[in-house]
């Protein structure tokens, strides 16, 4: 078996959009050259990837334990591909990064490690914080550049900021749940279900904004700033609950499987990326932060400006 990097960078960008159209545009093809390969991609790993749907594509159980390995194959190729020119520039510094808890725990270390590895003279200075707090500090020039949610981000006119992944939110229960035999499960489904809220990261905020679009509510049994007690609870049959890929596993503290299903209805992925004040000059290093992640995505990043 043969997997090219064609392939599975072509199968990151259909994941992280979520449409094979959408994927082609991002990447300046053909929707059929991105449609052919991830069919080979299936085929060569002999299994399905994607659930296709008429408004897109979802990835399966097996499609999102690929999605890492295939995010960690391109990042380490363009990261070796990048040594040279680190090398030349020989960028060095101290960068004050600010993380939230849910970027610290589940998508910043193993891009720390590369950045290291990539630039040896780069100090990083990492901060944990809560998301107003990073924002206040990156205005008073205590912090250098962000990693956060950035759908989050209150100041969006001093702040610029550019989304590095979009992670979708879907619904988590006990392998043994009714709603994993449904054919499709919207948030009416969900509404009479006990219901475990995560807290951490405002998570709750964006959880109550797509259900008031919605006529019904969730029967909320728990708030928890830990997103293991919420594992464990939908694991053992407890509660079941609505979060993002990016912090999914397959199984609990205790051993007991997780299964995910799609939300028919919007709700919304959770955009991971940078931040930084809109009038501050990034330094060299943190400029090599910035391009790396960025690139690191395969400049799939959004900037936005307001």
């Amino acid at each position: 078996m043969s997997l090219s990097l064609r392939q599975l960078r072509y199968f990151v960008a259909a994941a992280e959009t979520g449409q094979v159209s959408r994927a082609a545009i991002e990447l300046n093809i053909s929707q059929s050259a991105v449609t052919g390969a991830i069919k080979q991609l299936e085929l060569q790993l002999g299994m399905p990837l994607f659930d296709r749907h008429p408004n897109g594509v979802t990835l399966t159980f097996e499609g999102s334990r690929f999605l890492q390995h295939a995010r960690n194959i391109v990042a380490s190729v363009d990261e070796a591909l990048r040594l040279k020119s680190v090398a030349a520039h020989n960028v060095s510094g101290v960068i004050r990064v600010g993380v939230t808890y849910t970027v610290a725990g589940y998508f910043l270390p193993q891009h720390y490690a590369r950045f290291a590895r990539s630039y040896p003279g780069v100090k990083i200075e990492l901060s944990e914080a809560q998301r107003p707090e990073i924002e206040d500090k990156l205005l008073d020039g205590k912090l250098d550049i962000a990693v956060i949610l950035t759908a989050n981000i209150e100041n969006r006119v001093a702040l610029e900021h550019e989304t590095l992944i979009r992670s979708r939110r879907r619904l988590w229960l006990p392998f043994d749940h009714p709603l994993t035999r449904a054919p499709e499960v919207h948030l009416e489904d969900i509404a009479p279900e006990p219901y475990v809220q995560l807290t951490v990261d405002e998570a709750h905020q964006t959880t109550e904004k797509y259900w008031e679009q919605s006529p019904y509510r969730p029967n909320i049994i728990l708030r928890t700033s830990s997103v293991e007690a919420v594992r464990s609870m939908v694991a053992n049959g407890t509660g079941i609950t609505v979060l993002s890929d990016m912090v999914y596993r397959p199984w609990s503290l205790e051993g007991q499987r997780i299964e995910t299903r799609t939300v028919d209805d919007p709700v919304p992925p959770m955009d991971v990326g940078l931040a930084w004040n809109r009038t501050a000059d990034l330094s060299p290093a943190a400029r090599a932060f910035h391009d790396f992640l960025s690139q690191t995505f395969s400049g799939g990043g959004m900037r936005t400006n307001g």
